[in-house]
């Protein structure tokens, strides 16, 4: 494998979901890392959304940097053919793992685990503890009810408008690859 230029972390679900488009984006994104010379840094599963984003970066070529704590490793299947694979002693050191080790953050379809993900990041953001672009890809309108919360939240008075502009809302892996290639240029 060739030296990665960037790492991008990508926080996703460990389900499929019911939209198949949901899959064929974690695969966009997967084989766009790997033809952006990106390394994918995720939660090293092999299930789900984190198992097709891994496996579609593998095969094109990508470095993959999987970070799983322990007690997750049967649950999602440790995806042990990583170029990196690290167990955590637990989800809160996964999380500082992955970020640590990535330039950037893509959120794509998911559940608790994947909103939480964002909200921390987001958190860190907005008290200025790091400025990596955060994207969501905003498949089929899967994230539209999230953008109107974070609306809701300015709206009521517990955020600022910036708050907005620490994320980039993207529809498709053409729209998020332009705006990595963007943000990190």
């Amino acid at each position: 494998m060739t030296q990665h230029t960037a790492s991008i972390c990508v926080y996703c679900g460990s389900r499929m979901g019911n939209d198949p488009a949901y899959r064929a984006s974690a695969e966009g994104l997967g084989k766009a890392l790997a033809s952006n010379n990106w390394r994918l840094v995720y939660g090293a599963g092999d299930v789900g959304l984190m198992g097709e984003v891994a496996k579609a970066a593998q095969s094109a070529g990508a470095d993959t940097f999987g970070v799983i704590p322990e007690h997750l490793l049967n649950w999602e299947v440790g995806k042990r053919d990583l170029t990196s694979f690290i167990v955590t002693e637990n989800m809160h050191e996964r999380k500082k793992v992955m970020f640590m080790n990535s330039d950037a953050v893509v959120v794509l379809p998911g559940g608790a685990g994947s909103l939480d993900e964002f909200f921390e990041i987001l958190t860190w953001r907005q008290l200025g503890l790091h400025k990596k672009p955060i994207l969501l890809l905003n498949v089929n309108g899967f994230w539209d009810p999230l953008v109107g919360l974070l609306d809701h939240v300015i709206d009521q008075g517990f955020a600022e408008d910036s708050i907005k502009g620490f994320v980039t809302v993207v529809g498709d892996v053409d729209q998020a690859v332009t705006a990595l290639r963007e943000a990190l240029s």
